[in-house]
């Protein structure tokens, strides 16, 4: 089965006749944004969908619903949609998000900010200091292309135990 986009006023039209939205984005995402009455199944948990009525599948942007329709269509026994932008369509069509900017940033985002900062550091100590500073861009960098070759980020994981990502009730 083939998954069809569909714009977030259809999307919203679906839902109000008894449609489930099912949110494949990871935990993190989803308490720092929703929309009101999403299902929260993060795609590397997601392996079926139990629903009467059609579903609805979203992500931030729409990426990675198109990328996983296959898998996502796979879960599914019945009528099976993609939101067409996911949650950044739904708020380009002025529809309500629950948003929560006391949540902390998601974890890539965390990831990608401090390994930037830190990529910046070391050519900037490496030029101003010493050459040998140039060692943490390049430490970052093999950091960065492992978790890519294996999917394991050493960084990410040390993040997730800041206390600043602790989960708060919400």
């Amino acid at each position: 089965m083939t998954l069809q986009t569909i714009p977030a006023q259809e999307a919203q039209a679906l839902l109000g006749k008894g449609a489930v939205l099912v949110d494949i984005r990871g935990a993190d995402e989803f308490r720092r944004a929703n929309i009101h009455g999403a299902d929260n199944q993060p795609l590397d948990q997601l392996s079926s969908v139990e629903r009467s009525g059609p579903v609805i599948f979203m992500c931030k942007t729409g990426m990675r619903t198109g990328s996983y329709a296959a898998k996502l269509a796979a879960c599914c026994k019945g009528e099976a949609y993609i939101l067409e932008g996911g949650l950044e369509g739904w708020k380009s069509a002025g529809l309500a998000v629950n948003e929560d900017s006391s949540q902390p940033l998601e974890i890539m985002r965390q990831v990608q900010i401090t390994a930037g900062l830190l990529i910046l550091l070391g050519v900037g100590l490496g030029t101003m200091v010493a050459p040998a500073w140039y060692g943490l861009s390049a430490f970052v960098g093999a950091g960065l292309l492992f978790a890519g070759a294996t999917g394991w980020c050493g960084m990410a994981n040390l993040l997730s135990l800041m206390p600043w990502n602790r989960t708060r009730p919400a």
